[in-house]
Formats: C-alpha cells, structure tokens, sequence
C-alpha cells in the first residue's frame, strides 16, 4: 500500500506540483506549490513554449520562453515532487534525495543548453532537452546514492 501513496505521490505532482501535497491535506505546502508554478509558468511563457515544441515549432517556442523565469521551474518541479514522495516515506528510504537532486540539476543544464544542443542535427528547445536531460539526472543520483549506501554498509 506504501508503494502505491509514494507511485501516486509521484504522479499527481507530475500532472502539477502541489497536487499531491493537497491530497496529503497538507493544504499550505500544496498551494504554495500550485502558486508558485502558476506564477513561473506564466512569467516564463511555458505554456507557449510547450504548445509550440508539440507543433515542431522550436524557433518560436525558444522565442517566447523567459528563461530568466523558467530557470526556476525544474527545482521547483523537483523538489515538490520529492516532497511529496518524502511525506510517504517518512525518511525510510537512505540518500532517495539525491535522484530528485541530480535531476533537478540535469533539467537545468538542459535548460541553459536548450537553443545550442543539437541532437542528429535538431535543435531541441526549452521543453525537450530539459525533459531529456531528466533520464540521465536520475541515473547519475541512483548511481551516487547507490554508491553512499556500499560505503556507508562497509563501515
């Protein structure tokens, strides 16, 4: 059943930050999450961004990002969702932090390289090479917290 909270934890913050934390009846948290997203979706265009990035239309989703705003988003993503997964948890689960951690870096990096990375000789933007640079965040944070845990065991 734990499983279950932490996966749906997960998943209704995914849809958006904050959902999960309303439904745990942490009323506060959840909508300082909500706000907050709202907020630096709106200042940063993401919407925009990412309606154009689902078209194939990468110049203007590039265009209408504020990137000064939407730097901000995947720290805020990130940590709102390991909020919401360490409220299920209750710190059972040794370093599970750092996935969310090296994600949250990656996305930005990501971020920061998304009108200059060409992947086969495409430019990404800001919605795609973020979400692409998620998959290897997570594995270099499993990696170092699977690492901690091996020397951590052998003192």
């Amino acid at each position: 059943m734990k499983r279950e909270k932490k996966i749906s934890s997960i998943l209704w913050n995914v849809a958006l930050p904050g959902f999960a934390q309303v439904l745990q009846k942490r009323y506060i948290v959840g909508f300082t999450f909500i706000f907050m997203e709202i907020l630096i979706n709106v200042f940063s265009g993401f919407n925009a961004a990412i309606r154009y990035s689902f078209l194939g239309e990468i110049n203007k989703a590039i265009e209408v990002t504020n990137y000064q705003f939407l730097m901000f988003y995947p720290c805020l993503y990130m940590f709102a969702l390991w909020d919401a997964y360490y409220e299920v948890d209750k710190g059972e689960t040794p370093y599970i932090f750092l996935p969310f951690v090296f994600g949250a870096y990656f996305i930005t990096v990501g971020l920061i390289y998304a009108e200059h990375i060409k992947v086969f000789g495409v430019v990404l933007g800001p919605v795609w090479l973020p979400m692409l640079s998620l998959l290897p965040g997570l594995l270099v944070g499993f990696l170092i917290r699977s690492i901690i845990i091996k020397i951590t065991l052998n003192e």
